[in-house]
């Protein structure tokens, strides 16, 4: 079967799609998009929409080293120019050929190519309505997410909807953001909601796709981002009544047994199945790094151990007393033993490491045996979004509920800590919960720009020395890299 090269608006693929079980993407090339006609076929397109989420470009580096920009934690590494893309960003120095930058920017586009060929191509396949509507219902999902990024980091972006092919125009300009929102990823979210299955109809391989609960929960955070509370507790309520509930444990959520994958918290995840032949920097690579990345550098705790994403003492301090949280998330010294080891403060240049996903050797030996999932989504997240839109429609009493179902869990079960504020007081309380709740996940840089416009971002950042951070870094740059390609692209202001 001949191969379709397809030309899409930020970058040149070929149109990889995966086969029909779904956690086990490795990637070949049949079937094109020319032969939609049968059900293999669909689900395969489908399928290869889902991988570029698993890239070193999106969740497996660049998102979660978001916190890192965030100022809950540092590179660490091993010094010199290791990761001197991130370190520039997290100190806002950054310049337009920023190589982070470059990759969060092109990451996201073969998924939007990939998602746009599954909406031309599926409507009309020959097979069941059952399974159009979902093949439909995860392109639509998974372009609204992918969007969703690039403008939360680029402002305004190309807005590319139909996956363009030779002689079509490959120089867009850029599209206001807020059509965006309103063009695609609203309406796109929407129509996945009522397109796509509830989580517990998917079975065997097909578990952790996504889901009704997936949309409406990344609908209930896009709604979030723009102010629009009352929309946003709606989608809440809706994940709420889909029967999503936290998990007993707070480390239930992470690390790479099968248990710990597509939980009753998780609403959305990007899957691996571990063992791959690929090489580390390959996008076929089917390892989560999170675990190889974020290991005490050169200790020999888990495959890899490259000791990135070191958190702060500004950031441990941030613990309440008897939070459980704290000895899960974070290494430190005199906290439990990780898989029989005691963590000492010299093996990181802040006197600590992340703990939360990483996986022993005798899970995952190699850096690339590991099958632990990345989170996206879970229901913590959902809670903590509805008491922060129940506290901006001014039902400050009633945000104390969802706000306590999450303390509780972590051990901070006294309710008059979360009792008697303000509508200042539980806005900070819930924002620091947040912070504390979803820590080195990726939310923290978005959860600081969204508010008032980006100022809490910069008051937060000059707190802890960030002098550097000023209003034109609340947005990356555009690549010059990618304006060189194309003259019409323009710039972010003060770069």
């Amino acid at each position: 079967m001949k191969k379709i090269l397809y030309i899409g608006l930020l970058s040149i693929s070929v149109l990889f799609v995966s086969c029909s079980d779904f956690l086990n993407k490795e990637p070949f090339e049949d079937p094109s998009a020319e032969t939609i006609n049968d059900e293999a076929s669909a689900i395969a397109l489908v399928n290869g929409a889902y991988q570029p989420l698993q890239r070193p470009k999106l969740y497996n580096m660049r998102i979660w080293t978001l916190d890192i920009v965030a100022g809950n934690s540092e590179v660490g590494a091993g010094g010199g120019t290791d990761g001197i893309e991130t370190i520039t960003l997290a100190n806002f120095v950054t310049t337009t050929d920023n190589a982070a930058a470059l990759d969060i920017w092109r990451g996201p586009n073969p998924g939007i190519l990939y998602c746009n060929t599954v909406l031309e191509n599926v409507p009309n396949a020959n097979i069941s309505e059952s399974l159009r509507n979902r093949c439909i219902g995860e392109a639509k999902f998974l372009r609204a997410h992918y969007f969703f990024i690039l403008v939360r980091l680029f402002g305004d972006v190309p807005m590319a909807l139909t996956a363009l092919k030779p002689g079509d125009d490959l120089l867009p300009t850029r599209t206001n953001k807020m059509t965006i929102y309103n063009d695609v990823i609203i309406p796109d979210l929407k129509e996945a909601i009522n397109l796509l299955p509830a989580r517990e109809e998917y079975k065997g391989s097909n578990v952790g796709r996504a889901s009704k609960g997936a949309a409406a929960g990344m609908l209930a955070k896009v709604y979030l981002t723009l102010g629009m509370y009352q929309e946003c507790l709606d989608m809440c309520n809706l994940v709420e009544s889909l029967g999503y509930t936290l998990n007993p444990d707070y480390s239930d959520c992470f690390g790479g047994e099968p248990q710990n994958k597509n939980t009753p918290e998780s609403l959305f995840e990007v899957q691996y199945y571990g063992l791959t032949k690929a090489g580390f920097w390959d996008d076929e690579n089917q390892a989560s790094w999170l675990s190889t990345y974020m290991g005490p550098r050169n200790s020999g705790w888990v495959g890899g151990a490259y000791g990135w994403n070191q958190p702060t003492e500004e950031f441990v301090s941030q613990y309440e007393e008897h939070d459980l949280r704290k000895d899960k998330t974070i290494l430190y010294e005199g906290g439990p033993a990780f898989d029989g080891k005691q963590y000492k403060k010299s093996m990181s240049s802040t006197g600590y490491n992340v703990r939360k996903f990483l996986v022993p050797l005798s899970v995952s030996p190699d850096y690339n045996t590991n099958s632990a999932s990345v989170i996206v989504l879970r229901y913590a997240d959902v809670l903590l979004m509805k008491a922060e839109a129940l506290n901006e429609l001014g039902q400050t009493k009633e945000a104390q509920e969802p706000l306590y179902q999450v303390r509780k869990r972590a051990g901070l079960t006294t309710r008059a800590d979360v009792e008697g504020l303000n509508q200042d007081q539980m806005r900070e309380k819930i924002l620091k919960e947040r912070r504390i709740e979803l820590a080195f996940e990726g939310h923290r840089w978005f959860d600081m720009i969204r508010i008032d416009n980006g100022q809490y971002a910069l008051n937060f950042l000059h707190s802890i020395g960030k002098v550097n951070a000023t209003s034109k870094h609340l947005l990356f740059p555009i690549p010059q890299k990618e304006r060189d390609a194309n003259p019409n692209l323009s710039q972010n202001t003060g770069y």
